[in-house]
């Protein structure tokens, strides 16, 4: 029999090297990137174990109500398996097993994101097996648009025309180690089309940065002749997924098609080697509204669909 005990921040260094043992753990499952907003979340993450070592992790936190979110802090979550010795029965027993404590604990009701397919370096999807055995529903679906990097990006007509035109501008592509000038332009982007902010402050992005420098990496397009920039990408970059995390332009990059030679350059280039380059998701409110538009524009780097399934499963 496996046990099940709650994560205590004395267990952060086996927890960060079962992540990067895992199958389709990636380092924003770290505790050095779950713990930075753990101010806004209390924290009830889980470990399993057998004869000691760990099995299986799930980074979670519970709210005032007595539900499970694994994560609301986070794109997603769900049981982190190693390379073997877990397949779905023995995962069916872990939900089991861990449902018992958490109803001993009071817990009523889990919200539950799994980690998308394509994170995944070997298949992990027994979660999704457990979960339909165990009765759960699918509470959202977010669609994000994916392009895989194998043979580069695949540009649609209009993408192409863009491309060309920007050959006729001078323009340089780098990379920023300070996140203001991007966070500035991002700010003011996202202000002016949809009135909101962005997720993360500039301090926190900077915080975040600074300890995963070779995951989190901002690349800036710049006119010749100008200071500031007029199209930029935030990426996390997983090692097996290049997901832009944070886009901005001004209204001139807009104008100019800049993100069309910035993409084509991470894609082709920067981020070559990587399976997939993600878009990110084009809904909102758990997936009822489809951003048409903005899905059509991924689409047009010759991606294709990747969802962002939710669960909820009541205890």
């Amino acid at each position: 029999m496996d046990t099940i005990e709650r994560y205590t921040p004395a267990l952060a260094r086996e927890w960060d090297d079962f992540i990067g043992r895992s199958r389709n753990g990636t380092f924003l499952l770290r505790r050095g990137y779950m713990d930075y907003h753990s101010d806004r979340f209390v924290d009830c993450s889980w470990v399993v174990r057998r004869r000691g070592g760990i099995r299986a992790v799930l980074p979670a936190n519970i709210d005032s109500s007595g539900v499970l979110h694994s994560h609301q802090g986070l794109t997603y979550g769900g049981w982190i398996m190693p390379t073997g010795h877990v397949d779905g029965a023995e995962l069916l027993e872990i939900f089991g097993q861990a449902i018992e404590v958490w109803r001993a604990e009071g817990i009523r009701e889990l919200d539950y994101k799994p980690i998308p397919d394509i994170y995944a370096s070997a298949p992990a999807q027994e979660d999704r097996y457990a979960l339909f055995r165990l009765g759960a529903t699918m509470s959202g679906c977010g669609l994000s648009t994916a392009v895989p990097l194998a043979d580069g990006p695949r540009l649609n007509q209009m993408q192409r025309r863009h491309l060309r035109n920007a050959a006729d501008l001078d323009w340089s592509i780098s990379e920023a180690e300070n996140v203001d000038a991007f966070m500035n332009l991002l700010s003011e982007c996202l202000m002016d089309r949809h009135g909101v902010r962005p997720v993360h402050s500039s301090a926190e992005l900077q915080l975040l940065r600074d300890r995963f420098p070779e995951n989190i990496r901002i690349f800036l397009l710049t006119l010749k002749g100008e200071t500031r920039a007029d199209a930029g990408v935030c990426m996390f970059d997983t090692g097996i997924v290049a997901h832009a995390q944070y886009i901005a332009t001004t209204a001139r990059g807009r104008e100019l098609n800049l993100l069309t030679p910035l993409f084509v350059r991470l894609m082709s280039d920067i981020f070559a080697t990587r399976r997939w380059f993600d878009f990110g998701i084009s809904t909102e409110d758990n997936g009822l509204v489809l951003n048409v538009g903005l899905l059509r524009q991924k689409f047009s780097y010759g991606g294709s669909g990747v969802i962002y399934p939710r669960y909820s499963l009541l205890l």
